[in-house]
């Protein structure tokens, strides 16, 4: 008898891409629309954003700007917080989705938005090219693009250099291995008292987890979706067990919580984060620097998943050039220099305007999305993922938990039984 496992309730990863904060923007929030024109004639476009409270505030005064500068169109935006994917959900199922939405689960809604392929391609090749190329995948469903990307998110390794002074060890380099990793935990946690040297949280997500096997060569699934030989190969059951031997050796702290937390509190040396804590850890005055994700031997670098959201536009939409026309605004130069403290440009007009490449802080996270054009997550290839996802990540936090630490080959072919 196949053993099931016990299923987690999905984390929303729109929880984690809170980042679509608009710098320099600030105001009131819009309200829900029952009419699709203006008392003056105007078409009305609606507009749902997963944000609530300041960041949807300042995401309003940025509808602002765009209504203002129009004759004939004007956005109502919509603050749908925590509930987004349960009224996307229930919009799309009733035909009256918002016109426009911010994106990033196309593997669920894809059937309900409108292919952009022809607006962009109507754009002129320059307009599609100015977007870096390892986004598209992450905004399309099979060979067709449903979304527009927002911005850049993507993974490094945050290093606290006060830390490493105190105890005389070296900062971290883009070469660095796992193995150097534990080396130097090793050394900080020898020289300081209550500090850990990497922390790697427990509820790390299975679409976070999976860049790790790409640094190793491998994957959740194959091209054709496929488990078996994949999650469970030799390279995969080597990614699970480095990190477990490093818990088992003291070497590496699994945390209840993110990382960023216990960075700012001096309590760990080291841990893997997008760009979203750089505001914090600037007002802070945190002392850090940022390398590339360590590597695994033998492998030329490490490559990071893409956390990007992107603009998709409902196929019910009765004003689907006006929503056209909102979502070149929204994803264009002005709004990805508003963002760029958050999440970084998608544009590399942008990025070359104001020397991102150049920037210490910024240079890392866009050489790790050189790296890692044409890597995919499970979730965008294999139907049903969302179980799977669970299962996963349930996997990981026995496998990673001081409590439990299961045998790693046991646990991942434990998940491939229960969905054969």
């Amino acid at each position: 008898m196949k053993k099931r496992m016990k299923r987690l309730a999905a984390v929303g990863l729109v929880t984690a891409m809170t980042g679509t904060m608009l710098l320099g923007c600030g105001g009131g929030s819009g309200s829900d629309s029952e009419s699709d024109t203006t008392s003056d004639g105007k078409v009305k476009i609606r507009f749902a954003s997963w944000e609530t409270g300041d960041t949807l505030d300042s995401q309003q005064e940025c509808v602002d700007q765009f209504n203002e500068s129009q004759d004939k169109i004007e956005v109502v935006l919509e603050g749908w917080g925590s509930d987004f994917d349960t009224k996307m959900t229930a919009s799309m199922g009733a035909g009256d989705a918002p016109d426009v939405m911010y994106m990033w689960d196309y593997p669920t809604y894809s059937e309900s938005l409108e292919p952009l392929d022809e607006y962009i391609e109507a754009e002129g090749e320059d307009y599609k090219n100015n977007f870096f190329e390892a986004l598209w995948p992450y905004n399309s469903m099979n060979d067709q693009i449903y979304g527009v990307p927002v911005s850049v998110v993507t993974s490094c390794l945050y290093y606290n250099k006060d830390l490493f002074d105190q105890a005389g060890v070296e900062y971290p380099t883009d070469d660095w291995t796992w193995e150097d990793v534990a080396e130097a935990s090793k050394q900080i946690q020898s020289k300081l008292d209550d500090v850990n040297g990497f922390t790697l949280p427990i509820g790390t997500l299975p679409y976070t987890l999976e860049m790790y096997l790409w640094s190793n060569g491998t994957a959740f699934v194959d091209e054709d979706g496929k488990l078996d030989g994949n999650i469970n190969s030799d390279k995969s059951i080597e990614v699970f067990q480095t990190f477990q031997d490093m818990e088992k050796d003291g070497v590496l702290y699994a945390s209840e919580e993110s990382g960023q937390t216990e960075m700012l509190g001096g309590k760990t040396a080291m841990y893997v984060d997008g760009t979203w804590p750089i505001k914090q850890f600037d007002e802070e005055g945190l002392n850090y620097g940022i390398a590339q994700i360590p590597k695994f031997e033998g492998t030329e670098h490490s490559i990071s998943v893409i956390n990007t959201s992107g603009i998709a536009i409902s196929k019910d939409s009765k004003h689907k050039e006006e929503a056209w026309e909102f979502l070149k605004f929204w994803t264009g130069e002005e709004m990805n220099k508003y963002r760029i403290n958050t999440e970084l440009p998608a544009l590399k007009s942008v990025v070359d305007s104001e020397g991102l490449r150049e920037d210490e802080k910024y240079a890392p996270f866009y050489t790790a999305l050189d790296n890692c054009a044409g890597y995919v997550p499970a979730s965008f290839i294999t139907e049903g993922w969302t179980e799977i996802d669970a299962d996963v990540q349930l996997a990981f936090e026995s496998i990673i938990n001081p409590s439990s630490l299961a045998d790693v080959k046991d646990t991942l072919n434990e998940v491939v039984e229960a969905h054969e």
